[in-house]
């Protein structure tokens, strides 16, 4: 798989470790595990095990290395343990080896056995890179009728602007928004693109663009879907571009800079699912390769890793989504998620926040004995590293008009809360009172604490606790794990009718017991936000 994309047909979602907080509260696969998204696996059944497995050579589909086309009929008859077929996006799978591998248990697989497990998988294993992991074990693809094909004439006309009537997707009947359109004009030197999105709440950090040699690849993000523009443009461009968003009306321009001073006589082709406008769970991840810059000790275990963005790249996480970070390691690839944070919570802290389209940062704890942090850690500055799209579901109108605000973090689970505590501390007029809570294990472990500390000292709204679970003797907080005591003190409103928001982040097991506690505590579901990275 091509690390500037993604893999050809199959859009998939590439995530193999889970980090401590996937996956959602609400997915089936933490019902199951009781709280915890991986079971005991026997020993000799690690995630590196089944790397070595699946490349010493031996048969894992029974096909001895034949592709086939499978027919439902075929798949339904393999529904067994011992003899396990599952498809996921048109491809099938034979998943009997890897039952004792699988992070989910054995259960978890046998529910998508013999059948199409695209919606399960994406429902629960959003993370697996299945296309690496399971490579060999691929049978082969569904039988599938074949397509009509498109009228080349009405083809043509897409890149001409709008798009036909007789192509567009009628999202709206489905509760979606408009298919947008798009147009473009151009003078000597320059060559303008602008998307019509017929909707006012469109930002900069709603639009990626990406331009790879002659590719050129916007992606808008609207509500919950998608729309692209995937064009191979007709002539040379410069690296750098100009992007503008005129929010009241919904366009965006898109200024590209010509190489030499001719005169268009198109855009250019259309490439793969140009001018789609999709629900956003059914696209695949697109990677862009991002420059190791610095690494710096934040804490004895945690660095803050900045990584450069290329110049033909425009991408700006929004507050409280996350990316991920992608290495290939012994040959297969390991996806991990990040939440992207500031280089300091105090730099600039009385400016308004500015877009920096150049760096993003990100706090991570490097684990010894882990599979993905330590080849992070051995990255040398200059080297690169496949960052995705951003994903996420936190909306930033979920700030608007609170008054209190309640930060609940463990660990690395407080980066999804550097973003929020600045932006809301500085744009969020109604706000009365911010506090964190946050959990560590030791003191030496409290990511930014002189920088919370001295945020504290000056903006008097905003409040820090510390929660340590094996404290020194001389530590004089508060101690051990979260709990109804510590959160009914802790959460004490400004006003009785405060309009309230909480978020939680951090291990699997600390975020659902915070969640139950707050609903213990009468705080509803619209009040509470959990955080997957």
């Amino acid at each position: 798989m091509s690390d500037s994309g993604q893999s050809p047909g199959q859009g998939s979602r590439m995530l193999n470790v889970p980090s401590q907080s996937f996956p959602a509260p609400s997915s089936q696969q933490r019902v199951a595990s009781g709280g915890r998204s991986k079971v005991p696996l026997k020993q000799g059944r690690s995630l590196m095990d089944w790397i070595r497995l699946s490349k010493s050579g031996k048969d894992l589909t029974g096909l001895k290395g034949r592709l086939i086309d499978v027919t439902e009929e075929e798949l339904k008859k393999h529904n067994k343990k011992e003899d396990c077929w599952i498809c996921i996006r048109g491809f099938v799978y034979n998943v009997s080896s890897y039952m004792e591998f699988h992070p989910g248990g054995e259960d978890e697989l046998m529910r998508a056995a013999g059948s199409d497990g695209t919606d399960l998988f994406d429902q629960v294993h959003r993370w697996v890179n299945y296309e690496s992991m399971l490579k060999e074990c691929l049978v082969g693809r569904m039988a599938v009728k074949p397509a009509i094909p498109k009228d080349y004439r009405e083809e043509k006309r897409v890149l001409n602007g709008l798009l036909p009537k007789s192509q567009m997707t009628d999202i709206s009947t489905k509760g979606g928004p408009s298919s947008p359109s798009y147009d473009w004009f151009q003078t000597d030197s320059l060559v303008t693109l602008v998307i019509y999105t017929k909707q006012k709440d469109i930002h900069l950090d709603s639009i990626i663009i990406d331009h790879q040699n002659d590719s050129f690849r916007a992606e808008t993000i609207i509500k919950d879907y998608s729309y692209l523009i995937h064009i191979g443009l007709s002539h040379e461009v410069q690296e750098d571009f100009s992007v503008r968003v005129v929010e009241n009306v919904g366009k965006i321009e898109i200024v590209l800079k010509k190489t030499e001073n001719i005169s268009w006589k198109c855009l250019g082709r259309p490439l793969e699912k140009h001018n789609s406008l999709i629900p956003k769970k059914d696209t695949g991840l697109y990677y862009r390769k991002c420059q190791l810059i610095s690494k710096e000790d934040v804490t004895h275990d945690t660095k803050l890793f900045c990584l450069m963005l290329p110049p033909s790249t425009h991408l700006q996480v929004p507050i409280g989504q996350h990316v991920y970070l992608k290495l290939t390691i012994t040959g297969t690839e390991i996806v991990k998620p990040y939440t992207p944070v500031f280089d300091s919570l105090l730099s600039e802290f009385k400016e308004p926040v500015l877009p920096n389209n150049k760096y993003i940062y990100f706090l991570i704890k490097i684990y010894p004995a882990g599979l993905f942090t330590p080849e992070l850690d051995h990255l040398q500055i200059g080297d690169f590293v496949p960052v995705s799209n951003p994903e996420g579901n936190f909306k930033i109108s979920k700030l608007q008009e609170v008054e209190d605000l309640f930060l609940l973090a463990a660990g690395t689970g407080f980066t999804p809360m550097v973003k929020i505590l600045k932006y809301a501390l500085i744009n969020i007029p109604s706000l009365r009172k911010v506090k964190l809570m946050f959990f560590n294990k030791t003191e030496d472990a409290i990511i930014w604490r002189s920088q919370l500390e001295k945020l504290a000292f000056e903006d008097k709204r905003f409040d820090v606790e510390y929660v340590l679970s094996a404290p020194t003797s001389e530590w004089k907080g508060k101690q051990g794990h979260i709990s109804p005591a510590l959160l009914s003190e802790f959460l004490n409103k400004s006003s009785e009718k405060s309009k309230v928001l909480l978020c939680i982040c951090g291990p699997t097991p600390f975020t659902e017991q915070g969640i139950k506690l707050l609903h213990d505590l009468n705080f509803s579901k619209d009040e509470i936000h959990s955080f997957t990275a």
